[in-house]
């Protein structure tokens, strides 16, 4: 998986693309990034990446042309998005993260800035707008960089036990069971028995509960989901 990333912020991806499993996941080649700066692609004295809206109103917004050009300057697969991170994007899901895992050789992602980007950028260059939630940020680097670490870590060899992948919060539409580990008691909080008894079957059967039980009555609407589908 190849990563292109549309940034006025280069360095703001050094640590944490460098940290953890996914810093091990880019040093083995299981991903690669591209930070790309729009600066480079202007063609004034000033490097000017921004301007007024027409029509008034507050802020600024990114032209066209430096993204257009960007964009255009990279070699394209033949699957790609370009995806625009954005409020007004597709939440993002975990079947989404999978989808581009799966089926995309190349992300290009735009961070955005200011009040946004020119529309003509959405209209005519983004292929796929994707949203963390409803609320805003100052920048597209935190959620350009949510989707370089939920899409990395699917990829093979980025995670040791891939069956642990499907055992995730979301993966069947429940959250994930509690989980525990030693000592067997900690200031009086004991680890439930059912999970120092060895019985395999009891164990799986505790866990599956207390998946229902706590999307039940964490997440209504997944619980409800979930039920539709079982």
């Amino acid at each position: 998986m190849h990563f292109d990333i549309i940034t006025l912020f280069p360095d703001f991806f050094t640590s944490p693309l460098n940290s953890s499993l996914i810093g091990k996941a880019l040093a083995k080649k299981i991903a690669t990034v591209n930070l790309v700066n729009p600066r480079d692609f202007t063609t004034d004295k000033h490097r000017k990446v921004d301007d007024i809206p027409y029509g008034g109103g507050v802020g600024m917004l990114l032209k066209p042309e430096p993204i257009f050009a960007a964009v255009e300057s990279l070699p394209m697969t033949l699957r790609y998005e370009i995806i625009l991170v954005t409020p007004q994007g597709q939440p993002l899901k975990q079947q989404i993260l999978e989808d581009l895992a799966t089926n995309y050789q190349q992300l290009i992602i735009i961070c955005g800035h200011y009040e946004g980007v020119d529309e003509r950028v959405r209209q005519h260059l983004v292929t796929r707008e994707i949203s963390l939630g409803d609320f805003v940020l100052t920048c597209g680097e935190i959620p350009a960089l949510t989707l370089i670490n939920g899409v990395v870590r699917l990829l093979p060899g980025t995670v040791g036990k891939v069956a642990s992948l499907k055992a995730e919060s979301f993966e069947t539409d429940l959250l994930d069971y509690p989980q525990y580990t030693r000592p067997a008691n900690f200031r009086g909080w004991e680890v439930p028995e059912v999970l120092r008894s060895g019985n395999h079957k009891l164990i799986d059967e505790w866990r599956k509960q207390e998946q229902i039980t706590r999307t039940r009555d964490r997440r209504p609407e997944l619980w409800e989901k979930w039920q539709q589908n079982n």
